[in-house]
């Protein structure tokens, strides 16, 4: 038997009046997903405790197996894991995102007009973090160059401080949300004055891009430890993921890291290649278990894009779903998948929230009287909770 764990980032939401009331993922054309509903189990899981941040984070521990209550020792030391930084036990890893930030007025006065900069490339990023540790780094505080708009900075003997994603602010004034630690913030104002005029964001500016004009701190986070994957469920695993997030879990648990050529958490991320490269490690490598991470939902939903939160849902189904599925078929491998988001991404609010996800469970060797369509409303229609999403992976596991 093999397993396999297909996650489209955020792809849950709320009804949305402009399509008649339907979700993204009831508006999306998924007709494989769709097809597998009719014969799956279905229902809704809590992948997010009540005292602990909605973030991608936490519940992709939860849907991984893991009680984020006993493992989750914050964001940005997972991402660390991923970019290879050993970090020690007096470390604090911080999330260093490149955002796009209002130019008129003083630095307090400005507003976040994009987390992602545009979802800006790694090599562009990568040279305005360079710029940044040029002038910023020292024995306290060390930068390091991740994916796209995603970074990571590390304080020496620091703190683990309340601060504020940047998703969660958008179209506000930073003032109010800016750390309370001085030096952070001295560093985030220094950052917009490095970055503003940079050539690479000239350069994105004449073509209309936002530029990524200052850096923000969030995600801080003590040294991680988790469990090996293998040991605690019997299974050799891996990760098909472009972002450190994921990457960082599976180094954290021992799983082997596929990296796929093109495959950069955007919209337009090599979808087909996950699918690909997962299907060679279950079929060729001989793994047990495959974790594919789709980010794209997620991104579309922080953008406020309902065309495109559909498009990532509509090439997630055709290009990773169906993928799999034929191909397993092929084998003549018994096998078993769990479709769902790690957390709901609502349009309207354009970041995470707590509220359940939907899940469902296909096994090639049975079929259960299931429902017409994959979906929020479908899920919850049919009484099944899980209380903790940790549990999803013994469900899984269930033969």
């Amino acid at each position: 038997m093999k397993y396999v764990i297909i996650l489209g980032d955020g792809m849950a939401d709320e009804p949305i009046d402009s399509i008649g009331g339907k979700t993204p993922l009831q508006a999306a054309k998924k007709p494989v997903m769709d097809a597998m509903a009719k014969v799956s189990e279905q229902g809704i899981a809590y992948t997010v405790p009540e005292n602990l941040p909605a973030g991608s984070d936490v519940a992709n521990l939860s849907m991984l197996g893991y009680n984020p209550q006993l493992y989750y020792s914050g964001r940005s030391p997972l991402e660390a894991l991923s970019i290879g930084v050993d970090m020690k036990d007096t470390d604090i890893a911080l999330r260093c995102n490149v955002v796009t930030v209002s130019e008129d007025g003083e630095y307090e006065q400005k507003e976040i007009i994009d987390h992602s900069a545009g979802e800006i490339t790694s090599e562009e990023a990568a040279i305005l973090i360079e710029a940044v540790r040029k002038e910023l780094e020292d024995e306290e505080y060390k930068f390091y160059p991740g994916v796209s708009y995603r970074h990571l900075t590390i304080w020496d003997n620091g703190q683990v401080v309340d601060l504020v994603p940047p998703h969660d602010i958008l179209g506000k004034k930073i003032g109010e949300y800016l750390p309370k630690e001085e030096k952070l913030k001295e560093m985030m104002k220094k950052s917009f004055d490095i970055l503003n005029h940079h050539p690479i964001n000239e350069a994105r500016a004449e073509k209309g891009l936002n530029k990524a004009n200052s850096i923000w701190f969030w995600g801080a986070g003590t040294k991680p430890a988790l469990d090996d994957f293998k040991e605690k469920t019997g299974m050799a695993g891996a990760m098909v993921s472009a972002v450190d997030l994921l990457k960082g879990i599976a180094v954290g648990a021992n799983m082997r890291n596929l990296d796929v050529e093109g495959a950069n958490g955007g919209l337009d991320t090599n979808y087909r290649g996950k699918a690909m490269a997962a299907l060679k490690a279950l079929l060729e490598k001989n793994d047990d278990f495959a974790y594919i991470h789709v980010e794209a939902p997620d991104e579309m939903g922080h953008q406020g894009s309902l065309e495109h939160k559909i498009k990532a849902i509509e090439n997630l189904d055709e290009q990773v779903v169906k993928v799999v599925k034929e191909e397993l078929e092929k084998s003549g491998e018994d096998f078993r998948i769990l479709i769902g988001p790690d957390h709901p991404t609502p349009i309207a609010i354009r970041t995470h929230s707590k509220d359940p996800i939907p899940f469902m469970i296909y096994d090639s060797t049975k079929e259960y009287s299931g429902q017409e369509e994959y979906s929020e409303a479908a899920a919850g229609s049919t009484g099944l909770v899980v209380e903790h999403a940790y549990d999803l992976m013994k469900r899984l596991l269930q033969n």
